[in-house]
């Protein structure tokens, strides 16, 4: 419950933060709706002038003038509402201007410890969902409400009972409209995770069609999603059920409570207590004091979710926004790393135990081991992705979180396991999309990953574009770009994760030659590798078994230990 009320306390927060950024905005949209409700008087007072004036009087003059004034206020209020509609809109886009950025930045930061989740992209999905109730009809209803007791006050003056009878009518709806919500809370939020199973379930089938296809698994893949599917549409079924119940009976106690005022009219007028024009009067005027009651509850169900919608980016988001570090020097003397242990994400089950390295400028680092050893751990706690449970990194001794991310991001090269492009020029993926990128060092990074080449036999050569994914490369095209990439801008550290897995012989050479040039210019490399030919370029190894330090030292003597270690085995076995 604590967490809940934490929560809850952080959305009004949030609320009132971005009321205060669009207070301008909010009192407009007050005063214009408080216009609109008082022209919305005029309809009733037109008709309540017409029958008690104009037909007793049969004056043409009379309802000439009447019909004038009405028709001019008729539009004011046309044009009024225009207004606050077109300023609501505008106030849902500062909402997603406000709430954006930060959303975009921390689905970064989340995506980069936890890949391949849901949560980043829902909460954008939320954040149009929020901006889209904003700017809807459905949340002017807010504004009007306020404005249902002048429509009953002005009935009381026609008569007592009218007045009585109408008020009894809103309260009514209003209870309606909370039990609709209580009744349909549980559905929505259902229907939101059953949605998002069913979008991810997608996601992945999409992205390893060709895998799926080559496997032979489409008719199983078809059939666990059409599990999914029909569990969305049970569950969206049963929602959109509820709430075309309680949309019906709030239509039927409209229908009833508006007929029972007309009723109610007539019986006065009968009994002489009121006029005709009263009760026609009234009849309009109970449609309007029910009006926003009534448009609440046919939009209820864009309301919930929005309201979901609003918690759950609350929730997402930091509760602080994270203060601006202290700029440091690119790092340029060591790479230290202390007792660092590592537990595999969302679990406290331990991939690293207490590793313990230190890299001075111009070494190379090569780590080896089974697979599940943890090596591709080491590698993203190296560039900041992996957070430690225990122990530290440090570059130059300041640790990894005392860098601004982009700055630790400039200082560092790095070429992940799984190499993924994206939609741009060669020359863009390779400069990191940089603003102003350097032709000179794009070149260098190009030739030492030997792939300049490679480049200038493409079609467009540097400004060939690549596509979602780079589909239109070879898997050793990709690799290499990817490797001119992690060098671009010179990095202080490059951390390469199986860097030739996908190459040739010609790509090793180019591979350890760039290992070598980072060594030469006094940077530090870490090359994660299965294959002996990448650690052809490194000075030292780190052998990991079960997440811990078996062997670490020069690379000779390391090598020469482990073929010990091999012929041994089969002795021990005998």
């Amino acid at each position: 419950m604590s967490d809940e009320r934490a929560v809850r306390a952080a959305t009004w927060r949030e609320i009132r933060a971005a009321a205060r950024d669009g207070r301008a905005s909010l009192v407009t949209v007050m005063v214009a709706s408080g216009l609109v409700n008082v022209l919305m008087l005029t309809a009733p007072i037109f008709m309540l002038q017409v029958y008690d004036r104009v037909l007793p009087s049969r004056s043409v003059a009379t309802l000439v003038g009447l019909a004038g004034i009405a028709l001019i206020l008729f539009l004011i209020q046309s044009v009024l509402e225009v207004f606050r509609a077109r300023i609501l809109a505008r106030f849902g886009r500062l909402v997603e201007e406000r709430l954006g950025g930060r959303i975009f930045r921390t689905l970064l930061a989340r995506g980069a410890e936890m890949p391949r989740t849901d949560e980043g992209p829902q909460a954008l999905r939320d954040l149009d969902t929020v901006r889209g109730f904003l700017a809807s009809l459905a949340f002017t209803a807010f504004f009007d409400l306020p404005w249902v007791p002048l429509y009953i006050a002005v009935c009381f003056l026609f008569h007592p009972w009218l007045g009585t009878a109408i008020a009894a009518g809103a309260v009514l709806l209003c209870l309606l409209t909370l039990v609709t919500d209580w009744a349909t809370a549980a559905s929505t939020r259902e229907g939101v995770r059953v949605a998002g199973e069913r979008r991810a379930f997608v996601d992945m089938a999409h992205r390893t069609a060709p895998l799926l296809s080559a496997l032979g698994m489409r008719a199983r893949m078809t059939a666990l999603w059409q599990d999914r599917a029909t569990r969305n549409l049970d569950t969206a079924i049963a929602g959109n059920d509820l709430a075309i119940g309680f949309g019906a009976a709030a239509r039927l106690t409209r229908t009833v409570l508006q007929s029972g005022i007309l009723g109610l009219g007539a019986y006065l007028v009968v009994r002489e207590e009121a006029t005709a024009g009263v009760m026609l009067a009234a009849t309009v005027l109970s449609a309007r004091a029910l009006a926003p009651v009534d448009l609440a509850i046919a939009n209820w169900k864009s309301f919930s979710a929005a309201r979901h919608a609003w918690t759950r980016l609350v929730a997402f988001l930091p509760q602080r926004k994270p203060g601006a570090l202290t700029p440091l020097p690119a790092p340029r003397e060591s790479v230290r790393v202390t007792a660092l242990t590592i537990a595999a994400p969302g679990t406290d089950t331990l991939v690293l135990h207490d590793v313990n390295v230190a890299l001075a400028p111009g070494s190379a680092l090569g780590v080896i081991g089974p697979s599940g050893s943890g090596k591709s751990t080491f590698a993203r706690a190296l560039v900041g992705l992996a957070r430690p449970s225990r122990g530290v990194i440090r570059l130059d001794g300041a640790a990894i979180d005392q860098w601004d991310p982009d700055a630790l991001g400039r200082a560092v090269g790095y070429l992940p396991q799984d190499i993924e492009m994206f939609d741009g020029t060669i020359a863009q993926n390779i400069t990191r999309f940089d603003a102003e990128p350097d032709p000179e060092a794009l070149l260098r990074a190009s030739r030492a990953a030997g792939v300049h080449e490679v480049v200038l036999r493409l079609p467009g050569g540097y400004d060939a574009r690549i596509g979602p994914g780079g589909l239109a490369l070879s898997g050793g095209q990709r690799q290499r770009i990817a490797l001119a990439r992690a060098i671009y801008g010179d990095p202080f550290l490059v951390v390469l994760d199986e860097p030739n897995s996908n190459l040739d012989v010609e790509g090793d050479r180019a591979l350890a030659a760039a290992v070598q040039a980072v060594r030469a210019r006094g940077g530090i490399a870490v090359v994660v590798a299965h294959r002996p030919s990448a650690l052809t370029a490194v000075d030292r190894i780190l052998v990991l078994a079960d997440g811990r330090v078996q062997l670490h030292g020069p690379r000779d003597e390391v090598l020469a230990k482990l073929n010990a270690l091999t012929r041994q085995v089969p002795t021990r076995v005998a």
